[in-house]
């Protein structure tokens, strides 16, 4: 993912995303990681609605 620009409400989302990519990439590895996996999945989405309701409010500011 590249730099977006914003808030820094949007960049610390932005950041948290990252983060849990990261560590899916890290855990794709190893054995009986994927009900892990599933729940960071399930994070992410959570993380991207929160990240997509904030970028929606400051378009219209």
């Amino acid at each position: 993912m590249s730099y977006e620009s914003g808030s820094l409400e949007c960049r610390k989302l932005f950041d948290a995303k990252e983060s849990l990519i990261k560590l899916m990439e890290s855990l794709d590895c190893l054995k009986n990681t994927e009900a892990i996996n599933f729940k960071l999945q399930e994070i992410y989405k959570e993380i991207e609605e929160m990240h997509e309701e904030r970028r929606k409010l400051e378009l219209k500011n």
